[in-house]
Order: C-alpha cells, then sequence, then structure tokens
C-alpha cells in the first residue's frame, strides 16, 4: 500500500468518526446542555483532517515537482536550454 493510499483511507475513516462525534454533539445538546468532552469531541478529528486533507491536496504538487527535477537532474542538456 502505498502512502498516498494509507493516508486516503486514513482521512475517509476520520471522516466517518468525525460525523459521529458532530452527530452525538446534537444529540447531547438536544437533552440539554452536554459535557464539555462532548463538545470539544470533534476537535480531534477535526485537526486530523486538516491535516490529512492538505496532504493529500498539496500530494499532485510535490510529485510533479520532484519528477521535475529527477528528470532535469537526469538529463542537463535540457534545463540549460530553457
Amino acid at each position: 500500500m502505498s502512502a498516498r493510499t494509507g493516508i486516503r483511507q486514513f482521512h475517509r475513516w476520520v471522516s466517518m468518526i468525525f460525523t459521529l462525534t458532530v452527530i452525538a454533539n446534537f444529540v447531547a445538546m438536544a437533552r440539554g446542555t452536554p459535557p464539555a468532552w462532548i463538545t470539544y469531541a470533534p476537535l480531534l478529528p477535526l485537526a486530523l483532517l486538516l491535516i490529512t486533507g492538505l496532504s493529500l491536496f498539496a500530494l499532485p504538487y510535490v510529485e510533479r515537482r520532484t519528477a521535475r527535477r529527477a528528470s532535469a537532474a537526469s538529463n542537463p542538456t535540457s534545463s540549460a536550454s530553457v
């Protein structure tokens, strides 16, 4: 399993956990004032979603730049003409 696949799979599972914590938050609020730990429970999955989402967003750009540098290093005459 590649890093991209692992990050994407982790992102999907964390999104399900985040959804469940938000639903639990709404249910607890409907019953009255919820405890603080229920109110703040969605923040950890949300932070993980932010980190994994940004990395998934940036991965194609990083790979493209790495591929360009690798091709320039293997063929030094093409970079001199640019």
